[in-house]
């Protein structure tokens, strides 16, 4: 069974008191696993704070093609594809670099959210939008959540298990006291623009980046095409706090300054204003799990740092938590444990003799999905980002671009994506180490 856009609605329906699986954070990590969990026959309900899944969809969402097909995606919630990558600065330097074939998509993350609510829907889970969730404390070997609506009304619900996928907010997990080490914070802010079709042909395909201390300190800009006659314009920087930044909403009006003369700034309409942050542990190594609550997607620093991406990897912790949480549910009903089943009346499989805690496995399985690269590629993130902030932090930046000049596009593809720095041997090893 798939969801169909024409079908994906934005709106939830009424919070249920009872539930198997209580998966807070309707956003690609949880929503994902709500389908998941549907798909197998658990009686799962997703929550979110929003009351429309649609609003607040502050997210590049750039991709690589291939992840379409790994995590199941339509095809039709791709807003555009892309084939070119355009990297502009330090100073006004552009470089280009072209495949003959499609590398990769632009989803619409509004569109996306809605589907995978919907998804969840359609294989028997149910979707309650507006609530909040407050506190969750054990009741045997349940869990009681309590949750708030925009009104100030309160319910609770009881279940086997809750997912905390609220994102950086961890909002039931909470933080780890004291940290394992320190949080790095980045903030991002985004306008989508309606462009005339000459100039949104001009950027269509490719994802176009602006990089030095001219255009973004401590951060970087980027132009993303979105469906015909729409672009996505947005900056975004590490947080430093050992020195005053400027504000983000002008450095975004001075970028948009900067690529489009005042004929087309005239020609050009905002359609909608967004932000966020992103927070992240480089060596994520915040507890993932307390008892029946376990953390889930950007909850356990799932968003990596260097190109604030978030979606593929917060896909990526849904696919390695599933299959375990799957396993401890039918665990409870080998142990007879109430359930009250799924829409699909269908029952999860036992797990194998030998009985073992199938969640154990779920941080370090989730270590190796991400790979070893994934700490190198933070290091060089806050190196890179929190360094941008002067002219010599610039001519480092540009001596590295340099080196990647003779690279393909689907080689720079493996590098911002699967962070496969070792292709790039001596020619980026020195500025990795800070030896430029």
């Amino acid at each position: 069974m798939t969801a169909t856009l024409a079908s994906a609605a934005a709106t939830g329906g009424e919070l249920r008191p009872e539930c198997q699986v209580l998966v807070v954070g309707a956003g690609p990590a949880g929503g994902d696993l709500a389908r998941q969990l549907a798909q197998a026959g658990v009686d799962v309900q997703l929550v979110d704070q929003l009351a429309d899944l649609s609003s607040a969809a502050f997210s590049s969402a750039a991709m690589p093609l291939e992840a379409i097909e790994q995590y199941g995606l339509a095809a039709e919630l791709a807003a555009a594809r892309w084939s070119r990558w355009q990297l502009i600065g330090p100073g006004t330097v552009q470089r280009q670099w072209t495949s003959d074939r499609t590398l990769g998509v632009v989803l619409d993350f509004g569109r996306l959210r809605c589907w995978l609510a919907e998804a969840c829907r359609q294989w028997g889970g149910s979707v309650a939008l507006g609530w909040k969730a407050i506190a969750c404390r054990p009741e045997g070997r349940r869990l009681r959540t309590r949750l708030r609506d925009r009104r100030g009304a309160e319910l609770e619900v009881l279940s086997d298990w809750v997912v905390d996928a609220s994102g950086q907010q961890r909002a039931l997990i909470g933080e780890t006291s004291p940290p394992a080490e320190p949080l790095v914070i980045g903030l991002g802010c985004e306008w989508l623009l309606q462009a005339p079709l000459p100039l949104w042909q001009r950027w269509s395909d490719r994802l176009a980046f602006c990089l030095g201390s001219g255009w973004v300190e401590q951060g970087y800009g980027w132009v993303f095409p979105m469906e015909p006659g729409q672009l996505k314009v947005g900056v975004c920087r590490l947080v430093d706090p050992c020195r005053r930044q400027p504000a983000l909403g002008a450095e975004l009006e001075r970028l948009i300054a900067r690529l489009f003369p005042a004929a087309e700034r005239r020609e050009l309409r905002v359609l909608d204003r967004h932000g966020g942050r992103i927070r992240s542990r480089i060596r994520r190594r915040e507890p993932h799990r307390q008892g029946r609550l376990i953390a889930l997607g950007d909850a356990v620093s799932t968003a990596n740092l260097l190109g604030g991406e978030g979606i593929r990897h917060a896909l990526a912790s849904s696919r390695v938590l599933a299959p375990r949480l799957l396993e401890a549910i039918a665990a409870d009903t080998a142990d007879g444990l109430p359930r009250t089943g799924g829409a699909s009346g269908r029952r999860v499989p036992l797990p194998s003799p030998g009985r073992h805690d199938p969640l154990a496995s779920y941080p370090q399985a989730l270590r190796r999905r991400l790979g070893w690269r994934w700490s190198l590629s933070g290091r060089l993130a806050r190196r890179t980002w929190l360094g941008l902030r002067d002219v010599s932090s610039d001519r480092r930046l540009d001596l590295l671009l340099q080196g990647l000049e003779s690279c393909s596009a689907e080689d720079l593809s493996a590098l911002l994506f699967d962070y496969r720095f070792e292709r790039y041997g001596w020619r980026a090893l020195p500025y990795l180490l800070g030896w430029r």
